[in-house]
């Protein structure tokens, strides 16, 4: 290891990290960011100055901001986190915590629905709590600061009192405070309360009191995911999201067959999980582009009067296979209790909510594949990565293009060229 020798500062400090949330199919961003290493040579620092982080993407995030030596070994100790990762590592998956979670929130009914003692959940994940002390080191994010290896990081959540999207953002000291409808960004010094509040996914997880507010799960009425890191200064966004619905080739192509039953208890929790993970991403990607396009046709010599909006090269990576499949497939690598648990609400392929499985199945076997298929979809488009790496060497590209310039598959919708915003 070299975690403590010098690493020479990076010269673009507009480039944004946005990772998504999506539980345990973040595993798939730590396959991204492998292929993505591999990419890089291997004494290059952290080739992004801002990132940001929602949900398990938060924890990502702050997992590689909070590293010391190179990108690339910030990204093996990732992905070597990852391939070890259990079910029991996150949350408590005994008999007897599920069965004392339930027996709590029952008991909440005589109460204004309110615990006793501490906030309700079905599961606990306190063993998260644990695996964050030891895994992120809060101090060295604060030297990488400092010592201008990184501009900022940012982790969402979402305010119960307010019901508003909260940025907390720790960085340079140039950089300022907003505020949006219903979404604003605050400085402050982030700590593992920051991490496991932006995790805590509604109902499943406990909320998290920071000060005077309890908070929960940042993708939860988070409007605008990209906006954090351009509100930090970034002039150029790589997203990785866990979807596999925004490439236009998928669009009408969904048939929905005769339902055999009505939907089950976690078909229908999985839709709700699915519009806060992935639908505010996907719909901000598409204003980006949109903008682009009409900052495209402003004379350069305009722009300027249009401030603060700017264009935003983007590059965005997203599943090639249906995570909700290969979930489905996986349930069974689950512990007793979480098999019931899941059999009995419906979340298997047949019960039509393996999508909700998917946000809960922190298992080898299926984290080990959504790992594999990010570092494959990320090496498929290896040439356009590089581009967007190296922006100032990159050569001129006549080849069809899709999203933020790649080259398109034979299946594939083809684009503009870029994604901007």
């Amino acid at each position: 290891m070299t975690a403590n020798r010098e690493i020479p500062k990076l010269t673009h400090k507009s480039s944004a990290l946005v990772l998504s949330g999506g539980g345990a199919r973040a595993a798939y961003q730590a396959g991204v960011l492998k292929a993505l290493a591999e990419l890089t040579p291997a004494e290059s620092p952290n080739p992004f100055q801002i990132i940001c982080g929602t949900s398990a993407g938060a924890v990502n995030a702050l997992l590689l901001a909070s590293h010391r030596g190179t990108f690339r070994e910030a990204v093996e100790r990732l992905c070597a986190l990852w391939a070890e990762l259990t079910v029991e590592q996150i949350y408590n998956s005994s008999w007897r915590s599920l069965l004392g979670n339930v027996l709590s929130i029952s008991r909440s009914l005589f109460n204004q629905g309110v615990a006793r003692r501490k906030p309700l959940a079905l599961l606990d994940n306190q063993p998260l709590r644990q695996l964050i002390d030891q895994a992120i080191d809060f101090g060295s994010l604060r030297q990488n600061i400092e010592q201008g290896r990184l501009r900022a990081v940012c982790v969402n959540a979402m305010s119960y009192s307010a019901g508003e999207s909260v940025s907390f953002f720790q960085g340079m000291e140039d950089l300022c405070e907003w505020r949006r409808f219903r979404r604003y960004g605050t400085r402050t010094i982030l700590t593992a309360d920051h991490l496991m509040a932006s995790t805590a996914i509604p109902t499943l997880f406990p909320t998290v009191r920071i000060g005077n507010d309890y908070f929960g799960d940042g993708a939860v009425r988070q409007l605008a995911p990209i906006s954090p890191a351009l509100h930090l200064g970034a002039s150029r966004v790589f997203v990785v999201g866990v979807s596999s619905n925004r490439s236009p080739v998928h669009w009408g192509k969904r048939r929905s067959m005769t339902p055999r039953h009505s939907p089950s208890m976690a078909q229908i929790a999985g839709q709700l999980f699915n519009a806060a993970f992935i639908d505010s991403l996907e719909g901000d990607l598409e204003h980006l582009d949109r903008v682009n396009h009409l900052l495209d046709a402003v004379p350069g010599d305009e722009l300027l009067q249009l401030a603060p909006l700017r264009p935003v090269e983007s590059a965005v990576i997203e599943p090639s296979q249906s995570l909700d499949r290969l979930a489905g497939r996986k349930v069974r690598y689950l512990p007793s209790a979480l098999r019931w648990l899941f059999r009995a609400t419906g979340a298997t392929t047949s019960g039509g909510g393996a999508s909700a499985a998917s946000y809960l199945l922190f298992e080898k076997p299926f984290l080990g594949e959504l790992m594999e298929l990010g570092y494959q979809d990320a090496m498929w488009e290896q040439a356009k990565l590089r581009d967007f790496l190296q922006p100032e060497t990159a050569e001129p590209e006549t080849e069809q293009r899709g999203f933020f310039g790649r080259k398109v598959k034979p299946e594939a919708e083809t684009g503009d060229g870029k994604t901007q915003a």
